[in-house]
């Protein structure tokens, strides 16, 4: 298998420890884990697959490092590579805006060649609009709301990170 470049922001450690559980059910030995605070553009390149992680915060803003790396990431060529993302978000307090982190970053894949895998379904969340719904009925990546649901995240990371593996695979 090819080694994984996995990037993620977190404020609050929510995204962090998420993005551990991922490691931890796709294999440590296959992920590299990269703070997006201490990522140059140079260390995408590393990688043929990636993971992007993130929280959207307030109405519809990126989490502090990626909208201070943002610049920057929209700078990244994706061709050939295979990009996951996921994002934290609250779907009641903020359901005109949950996970549009996911959205913002991956329409920037999408415009700079890059191949979106690990589309995740809407159904099950409670929410009224989400620029990470590229197709309706269809989040771009996956949706954790640990203010909300975090009784279905466990379950919804194995399903997803057995996903991406296999979409990663092909």
């Amino acid at each position: 298998m090819k080694n994984i470049g996995l990037f993620y922001g977190s404020d609050t450690g929510t995204t962090e420890m998420i993005s551990e559980q991922i490691i931890n059910l796709i294999g440590q030995q296959n992920v590299i884990k990269h703070d997006i605070f201490d990522t140059k553009v140079s260390d995408f390149e590393n990688y043929d697959c990636l993971i992007l992680g993130l929280s959207t915060w307030y109405d519809g803003e990126l989490q502090s490092d990626w909208d201070s790396f943002f610049e920057e990431f929209q700078t990244i060529d994706f061709k050939g590579k295979k990009v996951a993302i996921f994002g934290i978000g609250d779907q009641y307090s903020y359901a005109d805006t949950f996970v549009d982190g996911v959205g913002i970053i991956g329409k920037v894949v999408k415009t700079n060649n890059g191949i979106l895998i690990g589309e995740w379904s809407t159904e099950g969340y409670f929410h009224d609009s989400s620029v990470a719904e590229f197709e309706t009925g269809t989040f771009c990546g996956l949706a954790i709301d640990e203010d909300n649901q975090s009784e279905m995240t466990d379950e919804r990371l194995k399903r997803w990170s057995k996903q991406i593996l296999k979409e990663f695979a092909e």
